[in-house]
């Protein structure tokens, strides 16, 4: 069993508010889970700023290609969209005999 995790670090475009951030952040997690039904993703981190926002994605597959697949199709979704900077993607892999 391998474990996939993607941590991505985006810089939202003209938002002034948390309730405009909102309406970027939630039509892009709902993308990915649309489109990859098999993943979690959630919004993780600079819950309180407004121009930023920190996106979380896992995915739990039976081969380490697999895992990888799935997880750079998911940044690459997130990193084309124009409304968004990608500043950042910390890609992990784990798998069940790491401690």
């Amino acid at each position: 069993m391998y474990i996939g995790a993607l941590t991505l670090d985006i810089l939202l475009g003209d938002v002034r508010s948390l309730k405009q951030k909102r309406s970027v952040v939630r039509p892009l997690i709902a993308e990915v889970r649309r489109r990859f039904p098999a993943v979690a993703v959630a919004e993780t981190g600079h819950l309180d700023l407004h121009r930023r926002a920190q996106i979380g994605v896992a995915v739990v597959s039976a081969s380490a290609g697999n895992c990888s697949e799935v997880i750079e199709a998911c940044e690459r979704l997130v990193a084309f969209r124009p409304e968004i900077e990608l500043l950042s993607a910390r890609r992990r892999l784990y798998n069940e005999d790491e401690d």
